[in-house]
Order: structure tokens, then C-alpha cells, then sequence
């Protein structure tokens, strides 16, 4: 077995690594694809009506950033490079109408792209006009688009990079993270069956050994301050890791609460497509929920991404939808309301419900997405119900509620 088969086992063995906490098993990195491209997609879209705004706050750019910011185990820190720092004028992507035209145009061309050799041009093209500032952070931001063609990047993953293959790659240039994108996709495709067609897995091998939370070889050479931050690193880690299980548990937990309702109200129910292996209080979400999706009226990206709803409704033996639930506990409150947007823009007759599930300590923010000017304008109704108020009532629900009204009882709206 040579070193790198050792350091690709160590990684996969490792059940704090981010392999196991972030790139396997994980609900939360699946449901960011969907609402990172339609989030890339309404940046594009703000460009060309001009509504896109002179600052990163408050922009489109921003929610994408943010959701990709979710992902904590390997891209704290993902949004800074696109802050707007007006003394150096960069990234120079807000006050120049034409680098953000050019932005919005690699954005959508991106998005559109089909091959390989497409995406490369587009990444050659945006390097040609050397707009300052925007340099390869939005590989990361790519990565969410073409999984399976570009890696995603940061300071972390160029250290773990460079450590890795001996390397002195830089950070901020296009041309050095188009050949750190050659090495990963080469060792990756050599080690394939150890690691995944997602560049995510290799790359996540390089933010492990970047941060120091992974050692490779010998730690005899690390001294004793070394060393006791390292320590601090994997306790710090072991924390991270428990909160984030902490926050699974009350995520299948508000699931579990609202499936019994649904079905004491008489409904067909189920969790979002990739939960049903979850279970709750002993009960497994398979036993209580539909064996089979219904077949919705709309194309297959749309009923895609309605499939990642944390919970449904659906009138006894139809596929109509009546009640839409999605659970944030820690994640984008306006990802989930994005969510239901498609559903009721796509395939809503006007008799649904539609909620967010939120932790108490989230009602500001709740409150502040649903008083957005985009979603206050539309017709679509979403009310909130808080973690405290569901758990407390569900069994009153489910003993005296006859229909949907009775959830009225413990939301609130805007």
C-alpha cells in the first residue's frame, strides 16, 4: 500500500473527518445544489434587469454565498473574498456596470455549459479581462454547479494541496487553480474507487490536511505550541461535530412531529426523498410515510427539488399536495422558502398550507425573510410555527384536530 493509499484510509476511517461529516451521509450538502444553482440563477437574472445592487449586502450574491457558507465543515470564511471593500474597489464586480455584465454572462454561460472544454473557455475569458479582485473563490461557487469537473477552493485546500503533492501553487490566480483542478481530477481519477466522481471528496482530503486536522506521516517535527493548537483544533472539532448531531436529532425530531400529525389528520405524508431512512422516538419515517412519491404535473428538475421538502401533505390517494413543511434549524431560512415557492408557483390550485419550522431562537430571522419585498409581494401565504409550540402541541393536535385549520392554532404569519 503506498503513502497516499494510506492518507485516502486514514481520511475515509476518520469518522470526524469531513469526509464522514460533511461529504457522506449528508442531507444538508444534497439540498445546497439545488438551491445554490437556482440561487446563481437569479444572480444572472438581477444583472440583467439591474437590479442587481453596488454592494454585496443584500444581494442575490449574497444569499448564494451564504448557503454555500452552510456548509461549515469545509467553507467557513467562503463568502469574504466577494465582500465589497470600497476603499480598494474590489471585487470590482458592483460599481463597474461592464465586469458585472461580464460576471453575469460566465454565471450563465456556466450554467448552461454542457462540456468540459465549455467551462474551461468561460474560466479563460473571465482571467482575460482581469477584473479585480474576482479570482478563483468562485471555484467554490462553480463546484455547486459542475461537481464532477471543478473543485472547490480556498486558503485550507491550497495548503492541504501543496502539502499533499510537495506544491507551491498560489492563492488568487486562475491559471494556478486550473492546474491544481488538473492534479485533483488526475489523483482522483486514479483513486476513484476510493474517493467519488465529486471533486468534493478529494478536495474536502486537502482541507483536512490544509487545517492541520489531519496529520500525514510523522508528527515528530511539530512543536510543543504546534502541537497544543493542533490538539485545540480536533477538540474544537469534536464540539462542532456534537452540535451539529445535536441538530440533527431536533431536525428529525420537528420531521417525526409533523408526519404524526399529518396522518392523524388523515393525510398521506413523507419526509424529504433522501430522509426516509431517518427515524424518530423509535419510530422509522419508512413505516409512517408513503412508499412512493406521487407523480406531480411538472417537469422533473422542478418535482426534483419539491422532493427535498422536509415534510408534505397530500389529499388521501392524490397526489395533491396540501400542507408543505420545511425545517430550519441552522440552515438559509430563505432556501427553504425558495422551496416552497416552487411548489406553489409550479403546481398550487391555492388550498395548501405552507410552513417554516423554526427554532425559537430564529424568529427574527424568519420574520425578517418572509418581510422580503419578493415574498410580501406574491401570493404565496407562509406562516411560521416555532420548535417549542410543535413539540408541545403535537399530541393535542393529533388527539383533536379534524383538519388543516387546527394548525392555525400554534403558527404565525407575517
Amino acid at each position: 500500500m503506498n503513502s497516499l493509499d494510506q492518507i485516502i484510509k486514514q481520511y475515509k476511517e476518520d469518522a470526524q473527518s469531513v469526509f464522514n461529516t460533511w461529504f457522506i451521509d449528508n442531507d444538508q450538502r444534497l439540498k445546497a445544489f439545488r438551491t445554490i444553482r437556482r440561487g446563481i440563477f437569479q444572480v444572472v437574472e438581477d444583472i440583467k434587469s439591474n437590479s442587481f445592487p453596488n454592494d454585496f449586502k443584500g444581494s442575490s450574491l449574497e444569499f448564494v454565498l451564504n448557503c454555500i457558507a452552510e456548509q461549515k465543515q469545509i467553507f467557513v470564511g467562503v463568502a469574504h473574498p466577494f465582500y465589497w471593500k470600497p476603499k480598494l474597489r474590489i471585487p470590482d464586480i458592483y460599481e463597474n456596470h461592464n465586469n458585472k455584465k461580464a460576471f453575469g454572462q460566465f454565471l450563465e454561460n456556466c450554467l448552461n455549459a454542457k462540456t468540459e472544454d465549455q467551462l474551461i473557455k468561460e474560466i479563460v475569458r473571465l482571467d482575460t479581462l482581469k477584473i479585480k479582485g474576482l479570482g478563483p473563490a468562485v471555484g467554490s461557487i462553480l463546484y455547486y454547479l459542475h461537481p464532477t469537473l471543478f473543485p472547490p477552493f480556498n486558503t485550507a485546500i491550497l495548503n492541504g494541496f501543496n502539502t499533499l503533492f510537495k506544491d507551491k501553487k498560489k492563492l488568487g490566480s486562475w491559471s494556478e487553480y486550473l492546474k491544481i483542478r488538473e492534479i485533483l481530477i488526475q489523483t482522483n481519477n486514479k483513486y476513484k474507487t476510493e474517493l467519488s466522481n465529486d471533486l468534493g471528496a478529494i478536495s474536502g482530503l486537502c482541507f483536512e490536511i490544509g487545517t492541520q486536522k489531519m496529520l500525514i506521516g510523522s508528527d515528530d517535527y511539530l512543536s510543543e505550541i504546534e502541537r497544543n493548537k493542533f490538539e485545540k483544533s480536533i477538540e474544537k472539532r469534536q464540539r462542532e461535530i456534537e452540535v451539529e448531531k445535536m441538530e440533527e436529532s431536533l431536525h428529525s425530531e420537528m420531521q417525526y412531529h409533523l408526519l404524526k400529525i399529518g396522518s392523524s389528520l388523515g393525510f398521506d405524508v413523507t419526509p424529504a426523498i433522501n430522509d426516509k431512512s431517518k427515524s424518530f422516538n423509535g419510530t422509522n419515517f419508512s413505516f409512517i410515510s408513503l412508499q412512493k412519491f406521487p407523480e406531480l404535473p411538472t417537469d422533473k428538475e422542478t418535482q426534483n427539488t419539491i422532493k427535498l421538502i422536509d415534510v408534505l401533505w397530500f389529499k388521501k390517494g392524490t397526489s395533491n399536495i396540501i400542507g408543505a413543511f420545511e425545517v430550519e434549524k441552522s440552515t438559509s431560512i430563505y432556501s427553504g422558502i425558495l422551496r416552497l415557492s416552487d411548489l406553489y408557483f409550479s403546481i398550487a390550485d391555492g388550498d395548501e398550507v405552507f410552513y417554516i419550522i423554526i427554532p425559537d431562537n430564529r424568529e427574527k430571522d424568519v420574520v425578517l425573510q418572509l418581510s422580503r419585498p419578493v415574498i410580501r409581494n406574491s401570493k404565496i401565504n407562509i406562516s411560521y410555527i416555532l420548535f417549542s409550540e410543535l413539540r408541545k402541541n403535537c399530541d393535542a393536535i393529533c388527539k383533536f384536530g379534524t383538519d388543516l385549520s387546527i394548525m392555525n392554532k400554534i403558527a404565525k404569519s407575517i
